[in-house]
């Protein structure tokens, strides 16, 4: 997944058409769905010893090419020596998939019997509660995989930060966070690290995660780029001690927008951008003097506060 968000991000890998990101991760679910329906068919997994006294066996994969709204995708069948297997999620004949973009859209949050009955109204297609079980066990295995994956021993820069998104529970849709590691590499690249979904940020999390990344593989960081929580950086520092952690300069700047009325945020962000963009640590010295000295830092002091305690993380030596 790295390799090919990297590819995209230098122009070499398009999203759509033939070789796009899209086709080729639908040919990946696909692929793993029909893998599945074959192994229910069966009754085996694959390798499994038992199949040599069984009279039905794999054979091989039978090239196919269909439609669909992202692009065509060259898919790999997979048959039986028999020929009796029927896939359901790419029937026989057929050479469009409708509706697909609908579909994976529609199953996140979804229960395997909501997923069963949403693929028979939308393309048609009836799978079991086992198919289904087995596809989407397939899927977070692979998710578990990269979850874990091996690391570069170095990453020059690493961001980490947490958004909040809605995820259904059950029958409720609460709000979590979900935490992510973005490292770019030598060739400044960048990587997803790793995503964590929790229902709150904190320093002791972070900390696990430092230290899982470590375990992973990650033996040292140059710059590491976070948001000014109370003990984020001693946890970052802790896990690699010559790290230089800098308080990122968005979230500083949000930060200082909490205490000030809106009709004064124009003013207070241009009196800011002279120190963000100062040419020296100096200059950005005496931006900030200026604005706490300035109408609309004497009327927001606590805005001026919020960059005096940010200082030294701000302006890392």
């Amino acid at each position: 997944m790295d390799e090919v968000l990297a590819k995209i991000d230098t122009g070499q890998l398009q999203l759509t058409g033939q070789g796009g990101f899209l086709p080729e991760m639908v040919k990946a679910v696909l692929e793993r769905g029909l893998s599945a329906e074959l192994t229910e068919h069966l009754g085996y997994e694959k390798g499994d010893p038992i199949g040599r006294e069984l009279p039905n066996a794999r054979n091989g994969y039978t090239p196919k090419t269909v439609a669909s709204e992202v692009g065509d995708v060259r898919l790999a069948i997979p048959r039986d020596r028999e020929g009796s297997f029927t896939p359901t999620l790419v029937p026989k004949g057929s050479r469009r998939i409708g509706g697909l973009d609908d579909m994976i859209v529609s199953l996140y949050g979804m229960t395997i019997r909501d997923i069963e009955h949403h693929l028979a109204s939308t393309i048609g297609t009836e799978l079991s509660h086992e198919t289904i079980s087995k596809i989407t066990d397939a899927v977070l295995e692979e998710v578990i995989w990269w979850q874990k994956r091996p690391l570069e021993e170095l990453y020059p820069i690493l961001y980490m930060d947490a958004l909040t998104i809605k995820v259904r529970d059950g029958h409720h849709v609460k709000n979590r966070s979900a935490h992510i590691a973005v490292g770019v590499d030598l060739d400044g690249i960048r990587h997803v690290l790793g995503i964590w979904v929790q229902a709150h940020e904190g320093a002791k999390f972070w900390a696990g995660v430092c230290a899982e990344l470590a375990n992973r593989g990650v033996k040292d960081i140059l710059i590491a780029c976070v948001d000014g929580l109370t003990g984020f950086a001693e946890a970052i520092e802790a896990t690699w001690p010559h790290v230089t952690v800098q308080t990122c300069v968005v979230h500083l700047i949000r930060n200082s927008m909490r205490f000030v009325a809106y009709g004064d945020r124009k003013k207070v962000a241009a009196a800011l951008k002279f120190i963000y963009t100062a040419p020296t640590v100096e200059a950005a010295a005496d931006a900030l003097d200026e604005f706490a000295n300035s109408t609309v830092g004497q009327k927001y002091p606590t805005a001026v506060i919020a960059w005096r305690n940010a200082w030294e993380r701000f302006i890392p030596s």
